[in-house]
């Protein structure tokens, strides 16, 4: 499946790098504003320690891991709403993404580029606002719209109730437009409430906190006061610490020399790993396997789909001819090394086509078309 986390934020706030380093790519990130114009766009892996396990059991020849696409969006400024900067522009390549990575800038730097003082919060609220002011445009749009198509649907009673309850949906959210209130936009039209009309104050978001690189060091930057402000307006579980200089100076690196270099800096993970797992998780994504002397391949699907939809995603046929599935558990592999004890003690079992497939599953489907 194809799923995108967008990184946003005003200008010269280490977006570009982050990319990169998170990429592994190289685009330019020059110290001025818009030096990134086109949306930039790659694939990055998801770090699985279970798959480089499976690999190992089935003596597979190809490693295949979960993806997550990454969008580097040029920086906002305040009134993109109404086409400062490129507004407009940047304002469409944020409809399409699944999650929004706000990147906010928490260190000190006179030479790097900045027409006010640091304020994080301050640099989130102008996002947001701009976000939500293009948001009511589109709401002003679609609500004369509605209205000529519930004089339409006067006949048609169900389809009539749900034009109504989407133009009251609309209506309560342009008044919290119209209060400030994101957090309100977010509970009224989060979680596809409001299919007909996506919002862009409405995605799931997470927040970077770019901090200096000497504050990765021992988890230092918990005394910064600016990531501070940030864990207490969003708590510390959406708030990631990051310095995108040491971020893309690991990604350079061999796996021996980051290694070293996360100890000589007290790091007990990538920041870089922190985010793809974050972001697959508030995407509400799980992983299944398929595996064999080939390939181990991990899939990533929504949390909550049937393993019919679910061999959808390794090809359409499968979920066309889909008959039943063998499942079983990643963990109970670990347990027991070999699909053949796995048979011996009954943990692999057929499933039908309702089945919920749950995090970790192992899955060979049968077929016929």
């Amino acid at each position: 499946m194809s799923i995108k986390a967008g990184l946003v934020g005003l200008p010269n706030v280490g977006k570009s790098t982050l990319f990169n380093a998170l990429t592994k790519s190289s685009i330019p990130a020059e110290n001025y504003p818009f030096c990134t114009i086109d949306p930039h766009v790659a694939i990055t892996e998801v770090p699985d320690a279970r798959l480089d396990k499976l690999m190992a059991i089935f003596g597979s020849g190809k490693k295949i891991p979960a993806s997550v696409s990454f969008v580097d969006i040029a920086g906002l400024v305040k009134g993109a709403a109404s086409g400062e900067g490129l507004g407009n522009q940047f304002l469409s390549h944020i409809r399409e993404v699944d999650l929004i990575l706000h990147v906010l800038r928490c260190f000190e730097d006179s030479e790097i580029v900045r027409s006010s003082d640091i304020d994080p919060v301050d640099d989130y609220e102008i996002i947001v606002s701009e976000l939500m002011l293009k948001d009511y445009e589109s709401i002003e749009k679609r609500l004369p719209k509605l209205e000529q198509l519930i004089k339409a649907a006067k006949q048609k009673p169900a389809e009539l109730i749900e034009l109504e309850q989407e133009r009251t949906l609309l209506q309560e959210i342009a008044k919290a437009i119209n209060d400030a209130n994101a957090k309100r936009v977010r509970e009224l039209a989060g979680d596809n409430k409001l299919p007909s009309l996506p919002l862009l104050s409405a995605k799931k978001f997470l927040i970077i906190a770019n901090v200096a690189e000497h504050e990765l060091e021992n988890d230092a930057y918990k005394n910064n006061k600016h990531y501070q402000a940030l864990v207490t307006k969003f708590g510390a579980e959406l708030v990631i610490p990051v310095s995108a200089k040491i971020a893309f100076e690991l990604s350079q690196m061999n796996d021996t020399e980051a290694q070293e270099m996360m100890n000589l800096m007290g790091l007990k993970e990538r920041s870089l790993d922190r985010i793809i797992r974050e972001t697959y998780k508030h995407l509400g994504l799980i992983t299944f396997f398929t595996c064999g002397p080939k390939e181990a391949h991990a899939w990533p699907i929504k949390k909550g789909i049937s393993v019919r939809k679910a061999s959808g995603e390794i090809h359409t046929d499968l979920e066309r001819g889909f008959i039943c599935a063998e499942v079983y558990n990643c963990a109970d592999i670990f347990e027991y090394g070999s699909e053949a004890k796995l048979k011996a003690v009954g943990k692999i079992r057929i499933e039908g086509q309702d089945y919920v497939v749950q995090d970790g599953d192992l899955l060979n489907i049968r077929f016929n078309v």
